[in-house]
């Protein structure tokens, strides 16, 4: 079967958006000639910092042909009817329906609809372009004389050219012909834009020919490949000064999209600034010039050498680059060590902190919020509340340290996590705050769990960022956040659509995975209650009354359990069974979590798929009885259940009623399924050997009670009407 080879090139792909991109574009690609009819056997993306590829194996050369039926009204049945039928089944004449005969309501006309399929070709050329159109990139811009037309085409930057072949192995593949905007379709590339001759045109082929000659223009597509190229090479030019790379995953991340041809280089700054803290040294190298840094293999110690990654093969083997990273470097350091000097001092006078955590009060954290000093306080008291229901939740699994210890801990650390925000270093140096803040609180002398909470307390700054283990941490971290988001709630700042500027969609997924992760059970609710109450206690511009802020609250939980939502969908939780166990009172995250998990495992069982089978007979029975009005549930009677089936099925029902609520009361879910999946055979046998719709009204309105029953049963793990399946 043929592939289909995709390129967009364009200006320039911000790094921190390539991969999110690609992934973008493999999903609107696939979904897309999918909803069209055809098939694939395997698809990959790819992307550069200029490029975004697609590589889609074993697509069909067309979509089927389809034919189906379209059931319309009785063959008597009003004019006015009939005309409806017809538009709805775009025919011109009633002489074009065929008509079919049903023992039960008679004859009826049936429009026979039949739909020829079309070829790849032509289904790719009318999906891509408009993918292209509305490609959703978190910013784009409009270039060129047509960017004073609002319907130009936007692109992340300037889109530059579109490849886009399809074909068979065997064969001269065919160039797919699209236009978007002024840009047409073709089978031609441009190699690197300064190693590869004179950037020329490159025509290619297929996927593996197009590696090869892009290759050849120093081009590598795969960001993969990239990234152990500079891994290897990095390695081995430290190795042969006998010292080791400082590996760094998301620096690594970032390099590999900043370049198409890797070639890694090795810099050096004055010795002298050693004296810095090594995460200072290793932060400012890495924010100020996306260098790696090296340790002495020796005895583990930072040395002053880093690594930096070229775009290209310099000519005199990267002397001058070099170089002139090293004098960047060196000016970065030579203010780092200027301000460091000056905050030690500080912290080494008998005020110590004092003064950065006063100075807090003259700064304005919001202006409808009050201070960073009133925001320290209610963090504060938060961290300490916080610290109890951690210990306590931690308890159950067999952690026994003392929620008054860790609140006193978590307090401190609160009290102090926003101090360094005032120091001389992070002032100059944002990005290290919070790390200044734990290497200060060391250096004071405070106790080591709080100075790593105080760093901690960010975290998780991304999604490849780790969230902190130690309960002092998770404390502060937690009422840190819990702050921010009830705060901006209670001032309705709240996000729209792609617009977050007080990143509060990154706070409820960092409170997300703060839980998930440490397998902390919290209620939500009753900490929005705590955290607002802070609030209203520490200023007069958050005012609202008791039924505004409930309202706050439940609207909250709802946005977090979207972002849940998301979460566990990206974990591999399908999206039907998240929705079966979350109710818009549920506010136990972990809980939420659990239930889901051990949901999808019993529904991806064969008793399960059975069992979702069985309960969506009986539900589909009630509805139908419920729609007639002609239902009158009620408790079931044991002397009308005449059948063995009936009977077995009610006993397995109060068994498993038993045992599924002392599970769930144990917080079990995953034996509370388990349990569930027995009630399979007896709801089988009840299905193969029971009438429901007796003639006895009472016998039938018995059989209805029962179907209730598997309803009510199942509803107390999951809502299985809201699984597909």
């Amino acid at each position: 079967m043929p592939d289909l080879l995709l390129e967009l090139l364009s200006e320039e792909i911000p790094a921190r958006m390539q991969r999110k991109a690609a992934g973008d574009l493999r999903n609107l690609v696939t979904n897309g000639l999918v909803d069209q009819g055809l098939t694939y056997e395997g698809a990959k993306e790819y992307w550069t910092p200029r490029r975004l590829v697609l590589d889609i194996r074993g697509l069909s050369v067309r979509s089927a042909d389809i034919r189906e039926e379209k059931k319309g009204p009785r063959t008597g049945a009003p004019d006015q009817a009939i005309q409806g039928f017809m538009r709805g089944a775009g025919l011109t004449s009633i002489e074009q329906a065929i008509v079919k005969s049903d023992p039960k309501k008679g004859e009826f006309f049936v429009a026979v609809i039949e739909r020829p399929g079309r070829d790849a070709t032509d289904i790719i050329a009318a999906v891509i372009p408009e993918i292209i159109r509305n490609f959703p990139w978190p910013k784009s811009m409009r270039w060129g004389e047509a960017s004073s037309n609002s319907g130009s085409l936007t692109w992340v930057r300037p889109l530059q050219s579109i490849l886009c072949t399809f074909g068979v192995e065997t064969e001269e593949p065919e160039i797919v012909k699209f236009a978007v905007g002024d840009i047409v379709s073709s089978n031609k590339t441009c190699g690197h834009r300064f190693m590869s001759a004179g950037s020329a045109e490159i025509a290619v082929k297929r996927f593996d020919d197009y590696c090869a000659r892009l290759f050849e223009a120093k081009v590598i597509i795969d960001a993969e490949q990239r990234k152990q190229i500079i891994l290897t090479d990095a390695g081995n030019l430290a190795f042969a000064q006998g010292l080791e790379l400082v590996e760094d995953k998301s620096l690594l991340e970032e390099v590999s999209g900043l370049v198409e041809w890797p070639v890694v280089l090795m810099g050096q700054f004055d010795e002298s600034f050693l004296d810095i803290p090594p995460e200072v040294i290793q932060l400012t190298i890495r924010e100020n010039q996306k260098c790696f840094v090296l340790k002495s293999a020796s005895n583990g110690n930072l040395v002053n050498h880093f690594l930096l990654v070229s775009n290209i093969t310099p000519s005199d083997g990267g002397v001058e680059v070099a170089r002139g990273n090293g004098k960047v470097v060196n000016a970065r350091l030579a203010d780092a060590k200027f301000f460091w000097d000056s905050d030690l001092k500080q912290i080494a006078s008998a005020d110590g902190f004092n003064p950065w955590i006063e100075k807090l009060d003259e700064v304005t954290f919001h202006a409808k919020l009050g201070t960073q000093g009133e925001q320290v306080q209610r963090i504060m008291a938060l961290a300490e509340e916080l610290a109890v229901m951690i210990a306590s939740s931690t308890a159950k699994s067999g952690q026994t340290e003392g929620g008054n210890d860790l609140a006193a801990l978590a307090k401190r650390a609160a009290e102090l996590c926003k101090a360094d925000l005032n120091s001389a270093m992070v002032f100059e140096f944002p990005e290290v705050q919070g790390l200044m803040g734990h290497i200060y609180a060391l250096r004071a002398g405070e106790n080591k769990r709080v100075a790593a909470a105080i760093e901690a307390h960010y975290r998780p700054l991304g999604p490849t960022d780790d969230v902190p283990s130690d309960p002092v941490s998770i404390a502060v971290a937690l009422a840190d956040k819990l702050d921010l988001l009830v705060g901006f709630w209670a001032i309705n700042e709240k996000p729209t659509g792609s617009r977050d500027p007080f990143a509060l969609r990154r706070a409820a997924l960092g409170i997300i995975r703060h839980l998930l992760e440490n397998k902390i059970r919290l209620s939500l609710n009753v900490q929005f209650d705590f955290a607002l109450n802070q609030y209203l206690e520490s200023t007069d511009v958050v005012n609202l009354q008791p039924t505004e802020a409930i309202a706050n609250n439940d609207d909250l939980l709802s946005f977090f359990h979207d972002r849940l939502k998301v979460y566990l969908r990206d974990k591999g939780i399908r999206h039907d069974l998240i929705d079966a166990v979350i109710t818009p009172q549920s506010d136990d995250l972990l809980a939420i979590t659990q239930r889901a998990e051990a949901l999808q495992n019993l529904i991806t069982s064969d008793e399960g798929a059975n069992l979702l089978a069985g309960y969506k007979r009986a539900a589909n029975i009630l509805a139908a009885e419920e729609k007639k009005d002609a239902i009158r549930t009620s408790e079931i009677d044991s002397n009308l259940l005449k059948e063995e089936a009936e009977i077995n099925l009610n006993l397995q029902l109060d068994d498993v009623d038993k045992q599924v609520a002392a599970a769930l009361e144990n917080e079990d879910y995953s034996t509370a399924m388990t349990i569930m999946a027995t009630m399979r055979a007896p709801i089988d046998a009840f299905f193969d050997s029971v009438m429901v719709n007796d003639e006895d009204e009472n016998i039938r309105a018995n059989r209805l009670s029962l179907l209730n029953r598997i309803r009510n049963v199942t509803g107390k793990v999951a809502d299985f009407s809201k699984i597909s399946g």
